[in-house]
């Protein structure tokens, strides 16, 4: 099993950042019922005010070409596009369990 671990951090306010992640958090944990080849994801918002990045997800998938699927799909495609032009930063590691 592969888990996808993504972190954001967006642009904009503190008000702004929140809205952003609320609205990407909630396209997100719709995507296990729209995509066969992902088997869970984890969404949270960042409560640590000390700490700079917004949103972390885990996402589970069988294999790396399933992480590939996942990311390519509709359903993702469109989520991402929530956060276009607000995206600040990514950090992405994908590791075997």
């Amino acid at each position: 099993m592969v888990k996808h671990v993504v972190m954001f951090k967006f642009k904009g306010t503190d008000e702004e950042r929140l809205a952003v992640a609320k609205a990407f958090r909630d396209a997100l944990v719709a995507l296990p019922s729209q995509i066969g080849q992902l088997r869970s994801i984890e969404v949270g918002i960042n409560v640590n005010p000390a700490e700079t990045w917004d949103l972390v997800l885990t996402a589970e998938a069988e294999t790396m070409a399933d992480v590939a699927a996942y990311s390519a799909h509709a359903a993702h495609v469109a989520a991402v596009a929530l956060i276009a032009g607000h995206k600040e930063a990514r950090a992405c590691v994908d590791y075997e369990v």
